[in-house]
């Protein structure tokens, strides 16, 4: 009887344990394939660091984020508004605002005249999203965009909006979105950084961009963003220093990284293994780069596409050309900032030129992925940290208005990366100032992004000073309404 006992016994946990090693041959079978490195031999500390894998089968594999730095104008670029033009110049029903807080550019003012836009807007696509003329190439891809309209925020003002929007907190020292993604997933391609950085300025009032914006926070500093400068070099102190050659410049680093590796098995220090990761990684760098950086290859009907100033480094049709070439090249995370958005007068004035810059380009990139095959899995992202008021800050004059800070509501569009394409998501109400319909916070847009990529915002988590942080804090929900 005992051994009859003890024989199905272990029947039973051989069959547990075979069913158990099935799984695990299955996950390593996906394994392999997502991250084709994952099983080589004698894994050092940076394959150990990449070996990460999403918590689900992803819908992208790469982001670009358009970030349109100081606020885009919703009202005259994506949230027609008739009845703004109805009552031009008359007062905001306090039943609207409801008491809204205001900055204080605005707060003393006694009169907030409603201003009426005074561009034309026409219905586009299947969606039949309206969309300003001062978009006219955006509003040609009307039907491979997701446009959503009501994205809202607590911050008001500039710096915590944005660093909001980059972070997920509104004070700064926290991991930036492609940091978490970078330490959530790793990188694709092992001689170029998992997260870039691009930047623009355009011809209207700018807000300043600073590296806290894409900062590695309390996360190992391997996983900062990598910004990228217009000059003959685009990434600093990239380059062997004067008189070494690159096979000095090797020797050199075997020797430092020994020394970095004796320092690391005394005292511990994940940094120092970070510090010899950012070594080899610039060293492999050093001929990745050149050859992505050089636009002069491009062909003629992609300079075409992306308009002339495309050929102009460290302009923003140049730096989405860029940013297509990174993704393409397998950076998981290109982020781009525009400044030049932020209107508080002589809003028309502005906006003529900062849209000129961005929208052939914008409108581009998404047709430069499409055609190559990559729109599927890259998610490309565009808007700006808050909205604009439906009133004009200060006096109205004529057709000349500004318009102060609005967090309650704003546009952003989206596309690819398995996101619904030709459709809007959201409403406004007829004032343009309070949403009425599916609200978007940004909690939940980050917790929309990541999912996107595979990974699960509750799960992505990393353990500070006794705390468990996530890009989406203590909130966060994934918008279910635009997934594909």
């Amino acid at each position: 009887m005992e051994k009859e006992q003890l024989e199905n016994g272990l029947n039973q946990n051989r069959r547990k344990f075979l069913s158990k090693l099935s799984l695990g041959i299955g996950s390593a079978a996906l394994g392999s394939l997502l991250i084709p490195d994952l099983f080589k031999g004698g894994s050092s500390p940076e394959e150990e660091l990449f070996a990460q894998l999403p918590h689900f089968a992803p819908k992208a594999k790469r982001i670009i984020y358009l970030f349109q730095n100081g606020a885009p104008s919703q009202l005259d670029l994506f949230d027609y508004k008739p009845m703004l033009q109805k009552m031009h110049g008359e007062d905001l029903p306090e039943s609207i605002r409801q008491g809204q807080r205001l900055t204080g550019m605005t707060s003393g003012q006694s009169k907030f005249p409603l201003a009426g836009t005074i561009f034309d807007f026409k219905q586009y696509g299947q969606s039949r999203a309206w969309i300003s003329d001062l978009l006219p190439h955006t509003a040609s891809i009307a039907d491979e965009l997701c446009f959503v309209k009501s994205i809202y925020t607590e911050a008001i003002n500039h710096d915590p909006a944005l660093t909001f929007f980059q972070t997920g907190a509104q004070v700064g020292n926290r991991p930036s979105m492609g940091a978490w993604l970078s330490y959530g997933l790793g990188s694709e391609n092992k001689n170029l950084p998992a997260f870039c950085v691009l930047l623009s300025k355009g011809k209207g009032n700018g807000q300043g961009v600073y590296s806290k914006l894409w900062t590695n926070g309390f996360l190992d500093s391997v996983h900062q963003g990598v910004q990228f400068s217009s000059g003959d070099d685009p990434v600093l102190y990239l380059n062997n220093p004067e008189g070494m050659d690159r096979a000095e410049r090797r020797k050199m680093l075997d020797h430092l990284a020994a020394l970095n590796q004796e320092n690391y098995e005394e005292f511990g220090d994940p940094e120092i293994a970070a510090k010899i990761q950012q070594y080899e990684l610039a060293y492999r760098m050093q001929t990745s780069v050149p050859e992505l950086t050089n636009l002069k290859n491009e062909p003629e009907s992609i300079v075409k596409m992306y308009g002339p100033e495309c050929m102009v480094p460290g302009t923003y049709a140049a730096n989405c050309l860029l940013a297509r070439k990174l993704s393409e090249g397998g950076v998981r995370f290109v982020q781009l900032y525009h400044q030049g958005w932020d209107a508080h007068d002589n809003l028309p004035g502005q906006i003529v030129g900062q849209c000129k810059d961005v929208d052939q380009s914008s409108a581009a990139l998404v047709m430069d992925l499409k055609q190559r095959g990559l729109l599927d899995e890259t998610l490309v992202i565009w808007g700006g940290e808050f909205g604009r008021t439906n009133y004009c800050q200060g006096k109205l004059t004529g057709d000349n208005y500004g318009r102060d800070h609005h967090p309650r509501c704003f546009t952003i569009w989206m596309a690819g990366g398995g996101i619904k394409p030709g459709m809007v998501y959201g409403e406004t109400d007829e004032f343009g100032y309070n949403i009425t319909e599916n609200p978007v916070h940004v909690n939940d847009f980050h917790a929309t992004v990541l999912n996107q990529m595979g990974l699960d915002h509750e799960k992505l988590i990393y353990k500070h000073l006794g705390r468990r942080y996530r890009l989406t804090d203590v909130a966060g929900k994934v918008v279910k309404g635009i997934i594909a």
